[in-house]
């Protein structure tokens, strides 16, 4: 939860946080009735907050269905009654009320307005905050405008979430911004759906809310432009989609089963369990137990901020995999994250990591790289606008959520060396090159020492 409620008049609003999805979600209160905004896979902040407040949750909004996240939408209104109010674009298959411009919601004192606002997505919705007096206080933005950006509209070009261009997309936000939010009172508050590292902007700030005259004044995306510039500029350089983006739309549109019910459904197995041949195996330990010993064919995901997101991104959405991790405590946090993003189903088991584990991993000799990268082929897994200022002259650039589908591009004839821009991202790509690579060809991690290889050090 966020540390700094903010009150206006007689009405509370509480942003909720997720850094690990870069996640912000709303209540807001007005005397004993509540009203949640776009809210995270496990509902009990919201519970516990409603009942700090002897107040009930009467309305549950959502701005668009989301691609990063799954949404406790249904479970919530299920729990408690509430309302769900989302745009009729959306043909959500829930039990829902439309909520499109021209429509409102009575809270206590207060009123909530929708506004559409495509771009992000064609049924994105932005909501109004008037007080008892009809003034427009806070607008609700979810991925249309951020605080320093603008919502990505790449999102939705796939059949399976509908098969809408980027351009059109991009064009409806310019549309968005300039004829809707930019007309709002410069004070209005803006209270956006993502903070700093969400893949659903690019340059986004880390400041968790501003007011539109701010934003008019310092967003690059406001600033005086033709729409066609506005096209151009935003589309360029938008980070890459992680493989279950479309799945969580589809299953946002459908609502997503009880939280607490689908992590108690995930099977745990025991440390001797025999694990399906072939399948994908998630070890979530430090990378450097994991070089100590792991099992043939593993990937190093360590359980770390990013973790769901990089999860997402190097299994698709249809792939069953295993779970493991070295203590039930750390087992039953990489479970519970794994639902934030909807794949606890995928899970066939989740176990604590076996004894005696017959794979290794060589460690590194940072100064024989230093001296001669040219005995590697060196394998850059950042992304490719990182790239874009290569460590290492000759890399073979291969982005991490691309690397399982590609590591057969990767030469064989001298040993292998993988970074990425901080150590995290290149555990996990050293144990995909690892398993994908001939038996006895000699992968390295560059890890955490490729600070030493650069200026400035970056975190993966």
């Amino acid at each position: 939860m966020s540390p700094l409620p903010s009150s206006t008049g007689s009405v509370q609003i509480q942003q909720f946080y997720d850094k690990g999805l870069a996640h912000a979600s709303y209540a807001i209160r007005s005397g004993r009735q509540v009203a949640i905004i776009d809210p995270a896979r496990d509902p009990q902040q919201y519970y516990d907050f409603a009942d700090e407040h002897d107040a009930q949750i009467l309305a549950v909004i959502e701005t668009h269905p989301h691609a990063d996240f799954v949404s406790s939408h249904l479970e919530i209104a299920q729990e408690t009654g509430a309302t769900i109010y989302v745009s009729k674009l959306v043909k959500a298959s829930y039990p829902h009320q439309p909520f499109d411009e021209g429509q409102r919601i009575s809270l206590g004192t207060v009123e909530l307005h929708a506004l559409n606002t495509p771009g992000h997505s064609p049924d994105s919705i932005s909501i109004l905050l008037l007080d008892e007096l009809g003034q427009t206080r806070a607008v609700f933005t979810g991925d249309t405008l951020f605080v320093g950006d603008v919502g990505r509209p790449d999102l939705r070009e796939a059949d399976i979430v509908g098969g809408h261009s980027r351009e059109a997309l991009a064009a409806q936000l310019y549309q968005s911004t300039r004829q809707k939010l930019m007309t709002l009172p410069a004070t209005t508050k803006v209270y956006p759906a993502h903070g700093p590292g969400s893949l659903c902007g690019k340059t986004t700030s880390p400041d968790l809310d501003s007011t539109i005259g701010k934003e008019v004044k310092t967003n690059y995306a406001l600033q005086p432009m033709s729409e066609d510039e506005f096209v151009r500029v935003l589309l360029e350089d938008q980070p890459f989609m992680p493989k279950y983006f479309g799945h969580d739309v589809v299953v946002n549109k459908q609502g997503a089963l009880p939280f607490e019910d689908s992590v108690r459904a995930v099977p745990r197995l025991q440390p001797d369990a025999l694990l399906a041949a072939g399948a994908v195996v998630i070890d979530t330990r430090p990378a450097a137990q994991f070089r100590a010993g792991h099992l043939p064919g593993a990937i190093n995901l360590m359980d770390g901020g990013k973790f769901e997101t990089w999860l997402g991104s190097v299994v698709g959405p249809e792939e069953p995999f295993y779970l493991l991790a070295d203590s039930q405590i750390a087992l039953d946090t990489v479970i519970r994250k794994t639902a934030k993003i909807g794949y606890e189903g995928n899970i066939k088991g989740a176990l604590l990591t076996p004894r005696d584990l017959p794979a290794s991993s060589p460690e590194v000799d940072v100064e024989h790289v230093r001296h001669q990268p040219q005995d590697f082929t060196i394998v850059d897994i950042r992304n490719y606008a990182e790239a874009r200022q290569p460590i290492f002259d000759n890399a073979l650039v291969i982005p991490l959520p691309e690397l399982r589908e590609r590591a057969h591009e990767i030469p064989a004839d001298k040993p292998v060396l993988v970074h990425c821009a901080g150590g995290y991202r290149s555990a996990a790509g050293a144990s995909i090159v690892g398993a994908a690579l001939p038996a006895g060809l000699p992968i390295y991690d560059l890890g955490e020492a490729i600070s030493t290889f650069q200026p400035q050090s970056a975190h993966a």
